[in-house]
């Protein structure tokens, strides 16, 4: 191997260092959940498990696009609450009016991280307040749609997105009995997985290959190098906001289908949010802005599920999982800071 080609190799590999504990640790965890689980490695495990980490996968998506900018968006456990409380009231009919629905939460969340872009671009406000503001005003809007927890969701859309591809398949009609030769090997396949891996490849993929995925990143990295190099910096941060709250939207709108209600509540919200920069960081992705990436976050989310889930399997008490999951962030802290301790020479940062 050339001189060249090893170095490269070097450069790919402490640049996605988080990325890879993450990954590592994530296997090495939900492995051990299985072996202790009365249950097992069964479909009906994996299948309980996807649905608990779909919603909060998706809000550290949301979360990974404005940090990549170097902030925060305090507003997507709120975005995530109010397209809730929206889909209780769309998605109960069935038929056209149930995918007018959809579109139509989608749109109010992509809506929601627009607005949230325009306030930080236009109003010229650091992320963290204005979608600290913003936040609060989504939440006024789903305790007007919901003031008490209501609603339901067409049952039918409820049993094929909380089950597996073979309910999935009876539910919607694509076989007549929802079986097939070929299909069986996948039949126990969790929906929420494959719809999460879907919208990773079908959004972020494309969205990160993208110029104005790789101004997100320039503008991470070094906003005011990215503005020398012409980049569009106000387009780049409206898209990444408005990406945010796309995620956002799609994580609010499973939550619905998943619980068959809307629920404008304020601590679940601040949690998720919580818990959604907690997934980032664990991910690999710095919050200074300019590394890490969707995928990472997820692996991050996985993480921090699976620790409860080792709770609930090993019977300990619910009080310490809070500490345990610190301790993981903290660690995950700490280990993205040695590389910045490690330089002697700021400049070295930019190399």
């Amino acid at each position: 191997m050339s001189a060249t080609k090893q170095s490269d190799l070097g450069l790919r590999i402490r640049q996605n260092m988080g990325f890879s504990i993450a990954v590592l640790l994530f296997v090495i965890v939900y492995f051990l959940y299985h072996l202790a689980h009365p249950k097992g490695f069964s479909s009906q495990v994996l299948v309980q498990n996807s649905n608990e980490v779909f919603s909060l996968a998706m809000l550290a998506m949301a979360q990974t696009v404005p940090v990549l900018l170097g902030g925060l968006d305090l507003s997507v456990g709120a975005v995530m609450t109010l397209v809730d409380c929206l889909a209780s009231h769309l998605l109960e009919g069935a038929g056209p009016s149930v995918g007018f629905g959809i579109i139509a939460c989608l749109f109010a969340g992509a809506l929601a991280g627009f607005v949230n872009g325009c306030v930080v671009v236009f109003g010229r406000i650091q992320p963290i307040i204005a979608t600290l503001a913003t936040g609060a005003v989504y939440m006024g809007l789903a305790l007007f749609l919901r003031p008490i927890p209501g609603g339901k969701i067409n049952e039918d859309i409820n049993w094929a997105m909380t089950n597996a591809l073979g309910d999935f398949a009876e539910t919607v009609g694509i076989f007549e009995d929802g079986k097939a030769a070929w299909f069986q090997p996948i039949a126990g396949v969790p929906t929420a997985l494959v719809l999460l891996i879907i919208v990773a490849l079908v959004t972020w993929v494309p969205f990160r290959r993208s110029v104005t995925g790789r101004t997100v990143y320039a503008i991470g990295s070094a906003e005011g190098a990215a503005f020398m190099s012409g980049l569009n910096i106000a387009g780049g941060k409206l898209a990444a906001f408005t990406l945010a709250g796309l995620f956002a939207g799609i994580g609010g709108i499973f939550m619905a289908i998943q619980t068959s209600s809307g629920n404008a509540d304020i601590p679940m919200a601040g949690a998720y949010t919580l818990s959604s920069i907690a997934s980032v960081v664990i991910g690999g992705t710095s919050l200074l802005g300019g590394t890490g990436g969707a995928i990472g976050s997820i692996f991050g989310t996985l993480i921090l599920k699976v620790i409860s889930f080792n709770f609930r399997v090993f019977d300990i008490a619910p009080l310490l999982q809070p500490l345990f999951e610190g301790l993981v962030l903290l660690a995950a802290v700490s280990l993205g800071a040695l590389s910045i301790l490690r330089v002697k020479n700021q400049l070295e940062l930019f190399r």
